[in-house]
Order: structure tokens, then sequence, then C-alpha cells
């Protein structure tokens, strides 16, 4: 089964049902939920994922939004080597899309999925949008 990386954006597009993002994500959920791929998230993005959510919607409801992640997604340790490699990376400008992708690359992902690709031009792996992994997998 391919494995595969997915950025916060992603998963905040789903659960805000951000428009006009919330379809493509809702596809890809939809792919791993069929088990035809296994996605994975850094231990990072679900504190990213609690404060944005947090600004939006009751913390019950945040909480309850947390635990379906915790079943649909693989969580990917945020550890030293991870934050070394982001810190010495001049390849990325913004430093938690450093750590996003080197999590990817330390747990040998096949591609990340982001909303904003520009943000992974210098990656080494492919980067697709959920609109874009969705149609190749379709």
């Amino acid at each position: 089964m391919r494995q595969i990386f997915v950025d916060t954006n992603i998963v905040i597009d789903l659960f805000s049902e951000r428009e006009p993002f919330y379809t493509s994500a809702a596809d890809l959920f939809s792919l791993a939920d069929k088990e035809k791929i296994t996605l994975h998230i850094s231990a990072l993005s679900v504190a990213n994922i609690h404060y944005i959510l947090s600004r939006q919607k009751k913390g019950q409801e945040v909480s309850a939004i947390l635990r379906k992640l915790r079943v649909l997604l693989k969580l990917l340790p945020l550890d030293s080597k991870i934050i070394d490699l982001s810190l010495s990376d001049e390849l990325f400008t913004d430093y938690e899309d450093g750590i996003q992708y080197y999590t990817a690359i330390e747990n040998n992902m096949e591609c990340i999925i982001t909303r904003n690709k520009k943000d992974f031009k210098n990656a080494q792996i492919p980067v697709f949008t959920a609109e874009e992994f969705v149609s190749q997998e379709s």
C-alpha cells in the first residue's frame, strides 16, 4: 500500500470544510478509508491542527475531530534528527515546512500532499495537491 505524507493544511481543509479545497481533501481521505493508501502526518501537525480548530470550534468538538484523525491517519514521530535537519537546512524558508518535509523523508514517504506546493519546491520526493493526487489515483 502506498505510504503518503499529508501536510497540515489538507487536514484543516477537511475538518474545517474549507472551500474550494474540502472536496479534494475528502476524496483523499476516502482513498485511505477504502484502504487504497495509508496517510501519515507529523506529530507536530496534531498540535497545529488543535490550535487552528480551537479557534473555530468548541473544545469537545476539536477533541472528537482529533480522535477521528488518529483513526484515519498514522502518526509519525518528531525527533531530534528531524529538528536538527530542519534547523540546518536552507531549502525551506518556513521552519514548519522543513519539519514536515524531513518527517516525510525520514519515514520513507512516497510523496507529500499539500495545498502549498510552492513551499516544497526544493523537495526530493514528489509533491502533489490533494486534487492532483486523487485524479492520478482514480
